[in-house]
């Protein structure tokens, strides 16, 4: 076992499991961890919300392409990222068990995994561009889309190099750094989508393309800025990150990947349900577009704080599971679970009372405006449902299980819920009301399938 230098770094979860459970204390240290990591969430929306609030100013064919373009997009590189989510079990336990050095070697296979699929994601996204901004697509928003795209592909390496530097530094309990870079990030973001969009400083105006060119420069910042917090902690406890960079590991590679890809299947899942909604609704019209992608980052806006909820149940989960403390392991997934569904029924109630304001951030076309008011109010029924399941997922996947997630998201959205919101926005005319409806219902049994699995699991006793 390795040695830590930083005496100053406590552990989250490593009191003795015989000790009497200290709630105020578990809730606190939860939420020590909880909060950064939602606001890095929040700090990540955030970053897509400025660049369609930003081509805003362009049009609805704008506002409806950078909509479609994350949609085609996001898919494939979440899959990559979501490969690197092992990274949380892994890690998470090895720092509970105070095997540091063991933490150093999963983020180097985590990072080789990266490489080796970064080629074939940006690959796969020059192939598939073309497929999804062809016949029935309003012809301006396909020719946007397509420009987008290009150049957001770019940004791949720097996106899962994040994503691998982000697992480790929250696993070991350095979340800070992470609410720096997206807090900072946005920041260049935003600079760069005014530089770049409308060509200020000498630079040519991109439009759309503008928009994803800032969006690669503010992925490398991010990444640049993770490396640099994870050389510092590795520094501070006298093991240079660099200088010992472990050779490729093949059986924790495949011990990832066994944990990483039900992972990236569920999150590709999810992530493909709401985009292939996003692809329904442009063969509607192009209002009909620009009010799903505005309510669409309605809901993933508030989604990003359980979202960071999950990941910091998932740590704490590993963390105590590591200490040899199984019954603090179940405590922590519950609370996680209670603050991930206490904060989605307060942004319901915003949803409900205030829909237009909300809806004001993006855009003041009447035609949105009164249609979005219809949406918010579908979007505000399944908020509590989509806490809980992200944030049961997050805790599952801290016990090492990632299964039953993926299983239950293709039963969920691809079996039920797309089909039912399809059928109803075309078949029954409903428009985006029946797509959103398929989309709730989805949401309601995922939630309910993954908290009574919650509930059932067994915590190993690793001591």
């Amino acid at each position: 076992m390795g040695t830590d230098s930083s005496a100053s770094e406590p552990l989250i979860f490593d009191e003795p499991a015989n000790r009497r459970p200290n709630l105020a204390a578990e809730l606190r240290a939860l939420l020590a961890l909880a909060i950064p990591v939602a606001l890095s969430e929040i700090g990540w929306m955030t970053m897509t919300v400025v660049d369609v609030i930003m081509v805003g100013k362009l049009g609805p064919a704008a506002i409806g392409a950078v909509g479609l373009g994350n949609a085609i997009y996001y898919a494939p590189s979440i899959f990559g990222i979501g490969l690197l989510l092992g990274l949380d079990t892994l890690v998470s336990r090895s720092w509970g068990a105070k095997d540091f050095d063991d933490c150093h070697r999963s983020l180097a296979q985590g990072m080789y995994i990266a490489l080796a699929f970064t080629p074939l994601l940006m690959a796969f996204m020059f192939v598939a561009r073309p497929l999804f901004t062809g016949r029935g697509v309003d012809p301006l928003v396909a020719v946007f889309t397509r420009q987008y795209v290009g150049f957001l592909n770019l940004g791949t390496l720097p996106l899962l190099v994040y994503g691998g530097f982000r697992r480790y530094l929250q696993g070991v309990g350095q979340v800070r750094p992470v609410t720096f870079a997206l807090i900072s990030a946005n920041l260049v973001n935003l600079l760069g989508n005014w530089v770049f969009i409308y060509g200020k400083f000498g630079m040519p105006a991109m439009g759309v393309r503008g928009s994803a060119c800032s969006t690669v420069f503010a992925r490398i910042y991010m990444a640049a800025v993770l490396m640099f917090f994870a050389w510092l902690h590795e520094r501070r406890r006298g093991h240079p990150l660099f200088a010992r960079w472990p050779a490729p590991d093949w059986a924790r590679i495949r011990a990832l990947l066994k944990l990483g890809v039900p992972a990236a299947s569920q999150v590709i899942l999810e992530v493909a349900a709401f985009g292939t909604a996003t692809i329904l609704a442009a063969h509607l019209d192009a209002i009909s577009l620009a009010t799903h992608e505005i309510a669409l980052s309605c809901a993933a806006y508030t989604f990003m704080v359980p979202l960071g909820i999950s990941a910091a149940g998932a740590v704490a989960v590993g963390h105590a599971i590591g200490a040899g403390n199984p019954e603090r392991a179940k405590r922590a997934g519950w609370m996680a679970l209670g603050l991930g569904v206490g904060f989605m029924t307060l942004a319901a109630l915003l949803f409900l009372l205030i829909p237009r304001p909300v809806l004001s951030i993006y855009t003041r076309d009447p035609r949105v405006l009164a249609l979005g008011v219809h949406i918010l109010l579908v979007v505000a029924t399944f908020q509590v449902f989509d806490g809980a399941q992200t944030v049961a997922t997050g805790a599952l996947r801290g016990l090492g299980e990632t299964r039953v997630p993926m299983l239950a998201n293709l039963v969920g959205y691809w079996v039920i819920g797309l089909p039912l919101g399809a059928w109803l926005c075309f078949r029954m005319h409903w428009g985006l009301y029946g797509l959103w409806s398929g989309l709730t219902t989805a949401l309601v049994l995922i939630a309910a399938l993954l908290t009574w699995r919650w509930s059932q699991a067994r915590i190993p006793q690793l001591r």
